[in-house]
């Protein structure tokens, strides 16, 4: 199972083993990881999985699809390096995968 690491705004840093297939939101929801709300369970409509990846990781990622790019422009606090963490499914490619959780989502 692919590693992927989480570092919440405050600092802390949480890591989870996420299956593949499954989504960088999946690992934080099923492993109680504060910072991803996921209020529509990843159906890619509320931007509520908000995180920043990061840029060592983010060219490895394909690139968002038109929904996820049209969501991304309701994020709070946006980087060139956003994502929707339901967007991004694990392979072995991505273990140890790090993302950083905004300070807030909406």
């Amino acid at each position: 199972m692919p590693l992927v690491r989480y570092v919440q705004a405050n600092g802390a840093e949480y890591e989870a083993d996420v299956p593949e297939g499954a989504s960088v939101m999946d690992g934080a929801v099923d492993n109680g990881i504060d910072g991803i709300i996921a209020q529509c369970g990843g159906a890619c409509i509320c931007a509520t999985c908000h995180c920043y990846v990061d840029p060592a990781w983010f060219e490895r990622l394909p690139p968002p699809g038109p929904t996820e790019s049209e969501m991304l422009g309701f994020v709070l606090e946006p980087r060139e390096t956003s994502r929707l963490a339901c967007q991004i499914r694990l392979t072995a490619a991505l273990d140890g995968l790090l993302v950083e959780l905004p300070a807030r989502q909406f």
